[in-house]
């Protein structure tokens, strides 16, 4: 015993050398094939601009993504991924995949927009393609081009470096309406994968772990239905599913004041009868509750069912809700986060051409943006947990910091380790889902954000995919950190389905004329060449302007 002993001591120094020297070739190995990787995505830079300026002219609308849907289910068929189509009942929905074994890692990104959000790209001031309808007021045209190419410049390493595991690609199908991720987990999609990694447009190239301070929501119709009458000759014999409508957001703003102070709720009336001459028999209102946690959530929708039975009562009508979405507010994985930052930070901002600035500027100043900027110059610092230590206020509630929007990827988030890689396709500080956000969303700034962050996705893949303690930090993070407490519980349930004829109207009406100027790549090498845009076009007075504050800069 007492040899054997003495046999690992005298043996140690070299085991460890050993070990050091493996662990060594490993690092330099990886840090090859990432240099491979960012130079296999700059040689497809031109598939990333013509995928980001296709979806763009698409212009389609949540569940209405048809287009989309065939141009990118035929690209990726022909570079080798198995495609399912048509998942959780969603005719636009889908997901990709190649490879096999472990890990399998899943890489998605929204694809719809913005309703009455048209606009040219490249232009500084609001100048539609179709006036009236829908647009990139957001930047969704652009996730799919990042993550295609990301994808398949690690593919060809792996199947050239026998590199096993399995990449699926899919999309946020609706995002808009927060239609669709919760569905794809309540039906499994999500079961077996190991990690996802999911891109969404922005204004710098960063990611962040933790609580990611965000709204989660449940959108919800209440459908009411009364009796119809001659609004004139017999309105006494009517029963109004308007008045019923009007009644329950009345009772909903009044209640507003006693409601806390971190929910966010808004609707839309999605119909409020046919003609005046008749007493509306049906009509129906959409609401989306939003809060900071799940329970929060439950209770302003419960509170929100009350007010639509007291708006009944009020009118003898009857009421029903339906769910159409739902969103959990998100957390982030700090393993994954942390080794996508460190790829983010070799690769760096793109390079601005003074042309790129000044669209970024001029656009900035016709919105009366707080700041006139222009595009990042400097890189965003890894992004840290939001804050959720309450503050006592006044009468003894504690007020969890504020916040805004809300994203279906949370419910992924919740399901298994993910993170959100952020890219800077879009111009700082405009006001969001919005016409002003589709400016740059098919120029050169969008597609230098797309290649920026196509490399630092595809160093991460990498990474992964060749240093399983990252999957295996991941998980021990989601379950002793993440879920150690808190538990996701669907917003929706199995009786709830899809609204997939959400939209369908408006595409229907603006389809044979956003038609007109779908993307040619075989004609045009952009789609600002084939629009016959001049880059960057401003007005004469923003020109003036842009000048006149140079002057005064000294610059």
């Amino acid at each position: 015993m007492k040899k054997i002993t003495l046999l690992l001591a005298l043996l140690w120094p070299a085991l460890l050398f050993g070990q050091s020297k493996k662990g060594g070739k490993t690092l330099d190995r990886l840090e090859k094939l990432k240099a491979e990787a960012a130079a296999a995505v700059d040689a497809r830079k031109d598939q990333a601009q013509q995928i980001n300026d296709m979806l763009f002219s698409f212009s389609e609308l949540g569940f209405q993504e048809e287009e989309t849907f065939n141009y990118l289910t035929k690209l990726l068929e022909k570079e080798g991924f198995t495609i399912q189509k048509g998942i959780s009942g969603m005719p636009t929905a889908w997901i990709a995949t190649w490879g096999s074994g472990k890990p399998v890692i899943a890489i998605g990104s929204d694809v719809d927009c913005i309703p009455k959000a048209s606009q040219k790209p490249g232009v500084a001031y609001k100048d539609p393609i179709v006036e009236g309808a829908p647009g990139h007021g957001e930047g969704h045209n652009s996730g799919q081009a990042l993550n295609i190419v990301a994808a398949l410049s690690v593919k060809q390493l792996m199947e050239r470096e026998k590199i096993p595991g399995t990449l699926m690609l899919w999309p946020g199908v609706a995002e808009e309406l927060v239609g669709a991720k919760a569905f794809y987990i309540r039906d499994g999609y999500f079961k077996d994968v190991d990690a996802c990694i999911f891109t969404h447009v922005g204004h710098n190239l960063v990611t962040s772990y933790g609580d990611a301070g965000n709204n989660g929501l449940v959108s919800v119709k209440f459908n009411f239905e009364g009796s119809a009458a001659h609004a004139a000759g017999a309105p006494w014999r009517g029963k109004s599913a308007l008045d019923a409508v009007e009644l329950m957001n009345i009772g909903w703003n009044f209640r507003r004041e006693h409601l806390e102070l971190t929910q966010r709720s808004h609707y839309v009336i999605s119909d409020g009868g046919d003609q005046p001459n008749v007493v509306p028999s049906k009509a129906s209102v959409w609401y989306y509750f939003r809060e900071r946690s799940y329970p929060k959530i439950r209770k302003l929708f419960e509170t929100g069912i009350k007010i639509a039975e007291g708006a009944a009562l009020m009118t003898d009508t009857k009421f029903t809700y339906e769910i159409l979405g739902s969103a959990w507010p998100g957390h982030f994985n700090k393993p994954i986060a942390e080794a996508m930052y460190q790829n983010i930070k070799k690769v760096g901002l793109p390079t601005w051409s003074p042309e790129d600035q000044m669209l970024a500027k001029a656009t900035q100043k016709e919105l009366e943006a707080r700041k006139i900027e222009g595009l990042a110059m400097k890189l965003d610092s890894l992004g840290l947990p939001a804050s959720t230590a309450p503050t006592v206020m006044m009468g003894g509630q504690t007020l969890v910091p504020l916040t805004g929007g809300s994203d279906d990827i949370a419910d992924i988030s919740w399901s298994l380790p993910t993170i959100v890689l952020r890219y800077p396709s879009n111009i700082p500080d405009l006001p969001g889902h919005h016409w002003s956000n589709a400016i740059s969303m098919a120029t050169p700034i969008a597609h230098k954000g797309v290649v920026a962050g196509a490399k630092a996705e595809a160093m991460t893949l990498l990474d992964m995919l060749l240093k399983p303690e990252i999957i295996k930090e991941a998980w021990a993070y989601y379950n002793n950190e993440q879920t150690k407490e808190q538990k996701y519980t669907p917003l929706i349930s199995p009786k709830e389905f899809p609204a997939i004829y959400l939209n369908q109207k408006i595409m229907a009406d603006f389809k044979p004329k956003l038609e007109k100027f779908y993307y040619d790549p075989s004609k045009y090498k952009t789609y600002l060449e084939q629009l016959g845009i001049k880059y960057p076009t401003l007005r004469d007075d923003q020109r003036a302007e842009l000048e006149k504050a140079k002057d005064v800069r000294g610059k």
